[in-house]
Protein backbone atom coordinates (compact mmCIF):
# COMPACT_ATOMS: atom_id res chain seq x y z
CA UNK A 1 0.00 0.00 0.00
CA UNK A 2 1.31 3.46 -0.89
CA UNK A 3 0.50 7.06 -0.04
CA UNK A 4 0.77 10.20 -2.13
CA UNK A 5 3.79 12.30 -1.15
CA UNK A 6 1.85 15.47 -1.86
CA UNK A 7 -0.96 14.41 0.47
CA UNK A 8 1.52 13.46 3.18
CA UNK A 9 3.24 16.82 2.89
CA UNK A 10 -0.02 18.76 3.04
CA UNK A 11 -1.09 16.86 6.14
CA UNK A 12 2.34 17.41 7.75
CA UNK A 13 2.29 21.13 7.03
CA UNK A 14 -1.08 21.42 8.74
CA UNK A 15 0.12 19.47 11.77
CA UNK A 16 3.29 21.53 12.13
CA UNK A 17 1.51 24.84 11.59
CA UNK A 18 -1.03 23.98 14.28
CA UNK A 19 1.87 23.19 16.65
CA UNK A 20 3.40 26.63 16.04
CA UNK A 21 6.47 25.45 14.12
CA UNK A 22 7.83 28.60 12.43
CA UNK A 23 8.38 27.21 8.90
CA UNK A 24 6.08 24.21 8.59
CA UNK A 25 6.43 23.72 4.83
CA UNK A 26 10.22 23.85 4.98
CA UNK A 27 10.39 21.43 7.90
CA UNK A 28 7.93 19.02 6.30
CA UNK A 29 9.93 18.94 3.08
CA UNK A 30 13.23 18.51 4.92
CA UNK A 31 11.85 15.63 6.98
CA UNK A 32 10.56 13.98 3.80
CA UNK A 33 13.96 14.50 2.19
CA UNK A 34 15.59 12.79 5.17
CA UNK A 35 13.25 9.80 5.02
CA UNK A 36 13.37 9.40 1.24
CA UNK A 37 17.11 10.17 0.85
CA UNK A 38 16.36 13.06 -1.50
CA UNK A 39 17.24 16.73 -1.60
CA UNK A 40 14.53 19.20 -0.64
CA UNK A 41 14.24 20.08 -4.34
CA UNK A 42 13.85 16.39 -5.11
CA UNK A 43 10.98 16.17 -2.66
CA UNK A 44 9.28 19.18 -4.25
CA UNK A 45 9.65 17.67 -7.71
CA UNK A 46 8.36 14.28 -6.53
CA UNK A 47 5.30 15.92 -4.95
CA UNK A 48 4.51 17.80 -8.16
CA UNK A 49 4.82 14.57 -10.16
CA UNK A 50 2.39 12.86 -7.80
CA UNK A 51 4.90 10.24 -6.67
CA UNK A 52 3.79 7.67 -4.14
CA UNK A 53 5.50 6.78 -0.85
CA UNK A 54 5.64 3.28 0.59
CA UNK A 55 3.71 2.53 3.76
CA UNK A 56 6.96 2.06 5.67
CA UNK A 57 8.35 5.43 4.60
CA UNK A 58 5.00 7.11 5.22
CA UNK A 59 4.90 5.74 8.77
CA UNK A 60 8.47 6.87 9.42
CA UNK A 61 7.70 10.32 8.08
CA UNK A 62 4.50 10.65 10.10
CA UNK A 63 6.36 9.66 13.25
CA UNK A 64 9.03 12.32 12.66
CA UNK A 65 6.36 14.93 11.99
CA UNK A 66 4.73 14.12 15.32
CA UNK A 67 8.05 14.56 17.10
CA UNK A 68 8.65 17.87 15.30
CA UNK A 69 5.15 19.00 16.28
CA UNK A 70 6.25 18.36 19.89
CA UNK A 71 8.99 20.89 19.06
CA UNK A 72 11.88 18.46 19.02
CA UNK A 73 14.53 20.25 16.93
CA UNK A 74 14.54 19.42 13.26
CA UNK A 75 18.30 18.87 13.45
CA UNK A 76 17.86 16.19 16.12
CA UNK A 77 15.41 14.37 13.88
CA UNK A 78 17.63 14.43 10.80
CA UNK A 79 20.90 14.22 12.74
CA UNK A 80 22.35 17.01 10.64
CA UNK A 81 22.83 20.77 10.95
CA UNK A 82 24.11 22.93 8.06
CA UNK A 83 26.79 25.48 8.90
CA UNK A 84 28.47 27.45 6.10
CA UNK A 85 29.71 24.77 3.69
CA UNK A 86 29.55 22.05 6.34
CA UNK A 87 26.93 19.49 7.32
CA UNK A 88 27.52 18.73 10.98
CA UNK A 89 26.27 15.75 12.94
CA UNK A 90 24.25 16.85 15.98
CA UNK A 91 21.85 15.39 18.50
CA UNK A 92 20.97 15.36 22.19
CA UNK A 93 23.71 16.77 24.41
CA UNK A 94 25.08 19.37 22.01
CA UNK A 95 24.03 22.91 21.13
CA UNK A 96 22.62 23.06 17.60
CA UNK A 97 24.63 25.64 15.59
CA UNK A 98 22.62 28.63 14.37
CA UNK A 99 22.95 30.55 11.10
CA UNK A 100 23.81 33.76 12.98
CA UNK A 101 26.97 32.09 14.33
CA UNK A 102 28.30 32.04 10.77
CA UNK A 103 29.17 35.72 11.33
CA UNK A 104 31.50 34.73 14.15
CA UNK A 105 33.12 32.12 11.94
CA UNK A 106 33.52 34.63 9.09
CA UNK A 107 35.23 37.22 11.30
CA UNK A 108 37.59 34.58 12.65
CA UNK A 109 38.35 33.22 9.18
CA UNK A 110 39.00 36.70 7.78
CA UNK A 111 41.47 37.41 10.58
CA UNK A 112 43.25 34.09 10.02
CA UNK A 113 43.50 34.67 6.27
CA UNK A 114 44.98 38.13 6.79
CA UNK A 115 47.57 36.92 9.32
CA UNK A 116 51.12 37.16 8.03
CA UNK A 117 52.27 33.93 9.68
CA UNK A 118 52.88 30.87 7.53
CA UNK A 119 50.88 28.81 10.04
CA UNK A 120 48.54 31.06 12.05
CA UNK A 121 47.04 29.59 15.20
CA UNK A 122 43.36 29.77 16.18
CA UNK A 123 41.52 28.60 19.27
CA UNK A 124 37.78 27.89 19.62
CA UNK A 125 36.81 27.83 23.29
CA UNK A 126 33.59 25.96 24.09
CA UNK A 127 33.40 24.41 20.66
CA UNK A 128 30.15 22.45 21.07
CA UNK A 129 29.55 20.62 17.80
CA UNK A 130 32.87 21.91 16.47
CA UNK A 131 31.19 24.23 13.97
CA UNK A 132 33.46 27.27 14.32
CA UNK A 133 36.68 25.29 14.70
CA UNK A 134 35.95 23.06 11.70
CA UNK A 135 34.98 26.07 9.58
CA UNK A 136 38.31 27.72 10.39
CA UNK A 137 40.28 24.53 9.79
CA UNK A 138 38.64 23.76 6.43
CA UNK A 139 38.59 27.30 5.08
CA UNK A 140 42.10 28.28 6.22
CA UNK A 141 43.94 25.04 5.63
CA UNK A 142 47.37 26.44 6.46
CA UNK A 143 46.20 27.36 9.97
CA UNK A 144 46.47 25.24 13.11
CA UNK A 145 43.21 25.15 15.04
CA UNK A 146 42.62 24.01 18.61
CA UNK A 147 39.14 23.44 20.04
CA UNK A 148 38.17 22.93 23.68
CA UNK A 149 34.86 21.58 25.04
CA UNK A 150 34.03 20.68 28.65
CA UNK A 151 30.84 18.64 28.11
CA UNK A 152 31.65 14.96 27.40
CA UNK A 153 28.47 14.66 25.32
CA UNK A 154 29.27 17.71 23.18
CA UNK A 155 32.94 16.68 22.96
CA UNK A 156 31.85 13.37 21.42
CA UNK A 157 29.90 15.22 18.70
CA UNK A 158 32.78 17.64 18.05
CA UNK A 159 35.28 14.79 17.80
CA UNK A 160 33.04 12.90 15.38
CA UNK A 161 32.57 15.97 13.20
CA UNK A 162 36.27 16.82 13.24
CA UNK A 163 37.24 13.27 12.26
CA UNK A 164 34.78 13.32 9.36
CA UNK A 165 35.25 16.87 8.07
CA UNK A 166 38.52 18.46 9.19
CA UNK A 167 41.68 18.05 7.09
CA UNK A 168 44.04 17.19 9.97
CA UNK A 169 44.98 20.69 11.16
CA UNK A 170 42.39 20.61 13.98
CA UNK A 171 42.87 19.25 17.49
CA UNK A 172 39.83 18.84 19.76
CA UNK A 173 40.34 18.40 23.50
CA UNK A 174 38.07 17.78 26.49
CA UNK A 175 38.42 20.49 29.10
CA UNK A 176 37.01 23.65 30.64
CA UNK A 177 37.69 26.84 28.71
CA UNK A 178 38.45 28.49 32.07
CA UNK A 179 41.53 26.25 32.26
CA UNK A 180 42.61 26.82 28.65
CA UNK A 181 45.40 29.21 29.60
CA UNK A 182 46.96 26.25 31.44
CA UNK A 183 45.98 23.33 29.19
CA UNK A 184 47.01 25.24 26.06
CA UNK A 185 50.02 26.85 27.75
CA UNK A 186 52.43 26.00 24.88
CA UNK A 187 50.30 28.32 22.72
CA UNK A 188 50.54 31.28 25.11
CA UNK A 189 51.30 34.50 23.27
CA UNK A 190 51.07 32.90 19.80
CA UNK A 191 47.34 32.70 18.97
CA UNK A 192 46.11 34.89 16.10
CA UNK A 193 42.39 34.29 16.75
CA UNK A 194 40.53 33.41 19.94
CA UNK A 195 36.91 32.64 19.03
CA UNK A 196 33.99 31.59 21.18
CA UNK A 197 30.22 31.26 21.16
CA UNK A 198 29.81 30.99 24.94
CA UNK A 199 26.65 30.57 27.02
CA UNK A 200 25.26 34.10 27.34
CA UNK A 201 21.60 33.82 28.37
CA UNK A 202 20.99 35.39 31.83
CA UNK A 203 20.07 32.74 34.40
CA UNK A 204 16.57 34.10 34.95
CA UNK A 205 15.76 34.55 31.24
CA UNK A 206 13.67 31.70 29.85
CA UNK A 207 14.14 31.16 26.10
CA UNK A 208 10.88 31.56 24.19
CA UNK A 209 11.46 28.77 21.67
CA UNK A 210 10.64 25.27 23.00
CA UNK A 211 13.43 23.84 20.85
CA UNK A 212 15.93 25.89 22.84
CA UNK A 213 14.25 25.73 26.24
CA UNK A 214 13.63 21.99 26.21
CA UNK A 215 16.41 20.51 24.11
CA UNK A 216 19.57 22.64 24.10
CA UNK A 217 21.96 21.74 26.95
CA UNK A 218 21.54 24.27 29.82
CA UNK A 219 25.32 24.56 30.20
CA UNK A 220 25.48 25.86 26.63
CA UNK A 221 22.82 28.51 27.29
CA UNK A 222 23.08 30.14 30.70
CA UNK A 223 25.91 32.48 31.63
CA UNK A 224 25.19 33.85 35.10
CA UNK A 225 23.04 36.68 36.42
CA UNK A 226 23.76 38.99 33.46
CA UNK A 227 24.73 36.23 31.02
CA UNK A 228 28.33 37.44 30.82
CA UNK A 229 30.19 35.34 33.40
CA UNK A 230 31.87 33.23 30.72
CA UNK A 231 32.71 36.33 28.66
CA UNK A 232 34.68 37.65 31.66
CA UNK A 233 36.60 34.38 31.80
CA UNK A 234 37.21 34.41 28.04
CA UNK A 235 38.68 37.89 28.21
CA UNK A 236 41.30 36.82 30.73
CA UNK A 237 42.11 33.53 29.03
CA UNK A 238 42.35 35.27 25.67
CA UNK A 239 44.89 37.77 26.99
CA UNK A 240 47.18 34.88 27.90
CA UNK A 241 46.78 32.96 24.65
CA UNK A 242 46.65 35.73 22.03
CA UNK A 243 49.71 37.26 20.45
CA UNK A 244 50.11 41.05 20.33
CA UNK A 245 47.54 42.29 17.82
CA UNK A 246 45.65 38.99 17.93
CA UNK A 247 41.87 39.01 17.64
CA UNK A 248 39.27 37.90 20.12
CA UNK A 249 35.76 37.30 18.71
CA UNK A 250 32.83 36.52 21.01
CA UNK A 251 29.21 35.89 20.11
CA UNK A 252 26.56 37.33 22.45
CA UNK A 253 22.94 38.42 22.74
CA UNK A 254 21.67 41.38 20.76
CA UNK A 255 21.57 43.70 23.80
CA UNK A 256 24.98 42.73 25.22
CA UNK A 257 27.42 44.38 22.81
CA UNK A 258 28.13 47.45 24.94
CA UNK A 259 28.68 45.36 28.07
CA UNK A 260 31.00 42.95 26.26
CA UNK A 261 33.05 45.84 24.88
CA UNK A 262 33.31 47.28 28.38
CA UNK A 263 34.56 43.98 29.82
CA UNK A 264 37.21 43.65 27.12
CA UNK A 265 38.32 47.29 27.41
CA UNK A 266 38.64 47.03 31.20
CA UNK A 267 40.98 44.06 30.74
CA UNK A 268 43.15 45.98 28.25
CA UNK A 269 41.85 44.81 24.90
CA UNK A 270 41.76 47.60 22.32
CA UNK A 271 39.70 48.56 19.27
CA UNK A 272 36.54 46.87 20.48
CA UNK A 273 33.78 46.68 17.87
CA UNK A 274 30.36 45.03 17.75
CA UNK A 275 29.12 43.51 14.49
CA UNK A 276 25.48 42.93 13.43
CA UNK A 277 24.26 39.68 11.91
CA UNK A 278 22.13 39.43 8.76
CA UNK A 279 19.03 40.40 10.74
CA UNK A 280 20.85 43.59 11.83
CA UNK A 281 20.98 42.45 15.46
CA UNK A 282 24.25 42.96 17.32
CA UNK A 283 25.79 39.50 17.45
CA UNK A 284 29.61 39.42 17.73
CA UNK A 285 32.11 41.67 19.47
CA UNK A 286 35.77 41.70 18.47
CA UNK A 287 38.83 43.34 19.98
CA UNK A 288 42.61 43.27 19.53
CA UNK A 289 45.25 42.15 21.98
CA UNK A 290 47.22 45.11 23.32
Amino acid sequence: MTDSLDALLRSAVGTLAEAGVPDPRVDAELLAAHVLALTRGGVQAAAIRGDAVTAVDAATFTGLVARRAAREPLQHLTGRAPFRHLELEVGPGVFVPRPETELLAQLAIDALRSDASEEPVAVDLGTGSGAIAIAMATEVVHARVYAVERSPEAFAWASRNAARLAPGNLEVSLGDLADAARTLQPLAGTVAVVASNPPYVPDDAIPRDPEVRLFDPPQALYGGADGLDVVRVLSGVGLVLARPGGLIAIEHGEWQGEAVRAILAADGWRAGATHPDLTMRDRVTTALHP
